[in-house]
């Protein structure tokens, strides 16, 4: 359980360890955030995923999320509504009310990469036609065939190391 320490706005354990600040929480989520965006995430979804990261409980409201990121409610449901098509939070109702939470969970990486699996089968779909559409001896044939290789042995690979994650993530932290 956390109290409110000393300082205002910043908490600590029962013990007095893990001293934070909301500028120092604010720092954090702005920064993830800004690593994420620069990778190809839409900036308001990053800002939302990370503020879930951040909370302890995993899990925030839209009301929560707003008030930390200030941010407006419509900002808010876009980016959750992103997040959640990528698998990257859940939504759950809170007990005896209507409104939502939205929870990141610490397996959270391991099921967006697994859910990407189908997005590769598409792919390699979409480029198996394009090959023979454009002709595996052409020059964008060629093309294509390499990408689809590749697509091929990232979907094998993937598999593996998911394994290997699970094995390890359990060493790490027991079962769930």
């Amino acid at each position: 359980m956390t109290e409110p320490s000393g300082s205002a706005g910043e908490w600590a354990d029962a013990n007095g360890a893990n001293r934070r600040s909301p500028e120092s929480i604010s720092r954090f989520v702005e920064h993830f955030a800004a690593q994420m965006v620069e990778a190809g995430m839409p900036r308001m979804p990053s800002r939302v995923f990370a503020a879930l990261l951040a909370s302890d409980a995993g899990a925030l409201t839209s009301a929560e999320l707003g008030e930390q990121l200030r941010i407006s409610p419509a900002a808010v449901s876009g980016a959750v509504r992103y997040l959640a098509q990528v698998h990257m939070v859940s939504r759950e109702r809170e007990p005896g009310s209507r409104r939502e939470r939205y929870r990141v969970r610490g397996d959270q990486w391991y099921e967006a990469l697994t859910n990407r699996e189908a997005v590769l089968k598409r792919w390699e779909d979409a480029l198996r036609d394009g090959v023979d559409s454009l002709g595996p001896d052409t020059p964008a044939g060629r093309r294509l065939a390499e990408t689809l290789a590749f697509f091929e042995y990232l979907e094998g690979e993937l598999a593996a190391l998911m394994e290997r994650w699970h094995a390890h993530r359990e060493r790490l932290f027991g079962r769930d």
